[in-house]
């Protein structure tokens, strides 16, 4: 008699789990069930502002006036307050693969392969690649992670058609350059202040740009900004950018309106409130 031999040795090793955090937190992009005002959602809202939507182009605008009312500050004013969500905030549609922008908007790279892509985004704390997975897995995008150099980690996706359309709007050549209808919504946002965005106490932000990425490009990410109401000052790399610095707490008031409540993972001073 022989013993029976061995199992082969697995072809490919197991998946790593996310960089540890404690507690390992709960998924944090699932869908937000009051508003910020307290009411309750009334249904699927719609994102009806894709890229080939037509955004504002205009210098910044005011937090003025909404569809359906006034908003000072960020708050709603008259017999609504308290019941409207935030214009193109945060809760205020559905995720969907358009919001990635947000992503390509700061460090984030998309690549084509045939007829699928493929989006990645390097990120310098572990906390931030829990949101960023979950935040992938809610648009249907699975997503694996990897540590890179100087204590950083590269979240991708695998390469798919899902994101074709978002390369094809997205690059020129290899070049990345927002499309022309490129606007910043707050779920777009959202992804952006995950990945990349870091606050200064005790009245500034920093949203950080692709190194790599063309002048023009953070030009015209510049103009959204203002048409969201969120003129910031654009830092050379020399000025330790590349990245726009949003000052003043009635900006931050409006960026922390639109892109909702902080994540489960997120520190308490990562996210504006």
């Amino acid at each position: 008699m022989f013993p029976a031999p061995e199992p082969p040795p697995a072809l490919f090793p197991a998946p790593e789990p996310p960089p540890a955090l404690f507690p390992a937190p709960e998924s944090d992009a699932s869908e937000p069930s009051r508003r910020r005002g307290g009411a309750s959602r009334n249904g699927p809202a719609q994102d009806d502002s894709p890229e080939n939507g037509s955004p504002p182009r205009n210098s910044p605008t005011r937090s003025g006036q909404t569809r359906n009312g006034q908003i000072r500050n960020g708050t709603p004013q008259g017999d609504d307050a308290g019941r409207q969500l935030v214009f193109f905030g945060a809760e205020a549609a559905e995720p969907t693969v358009a919001d990635l922008a947000g992503l390509l908007a700061g460090p984030g790279e998309v690549v084509r392969m045939g007829g699928t892509a493929r989006l990645s985004v390097q990120v310098d704390a572990a906390w931030r690649v829990h949101v960023l997975v979950a935040e992938l897995a809610a648009r249907g995008l699975a997503a694996s992670w990897a540590p890179t150099e100087g204590e950083r980690h590269a979240v991708r996706t695998s390469y798919t058609r899902v994101l074709k359309p978002l390369a094809a709007a997205w690059l020129h050549g290899s070049a990345k350059r927002p499309p022309a209808t490129f606007h910043l919504t707050g779920r777009r946002l959202r992804l952006w202040l995950a990945a990349a965005g870091t606050p200064e106490p005790p009245d500034a932000l920093l949203l950080r740009l692709g190194a790599d990425d063309q002048e023009e490009c953070w030009e015209r990410i510049g103009v959204a900004l203002a048409a969201a109401g969120l003129a910031g000052t654009l830092l050379n790399p020399s000025e330790g950018g590349p990245a726009y610095r949003i000052t003043g707490r009635r900006r931050l008031a409006r960026l922390a309106e639109l892109v909702g409540e902080p994540p489960q993972a997120a520190p308490p001073q990562a996210w504006p409130t």
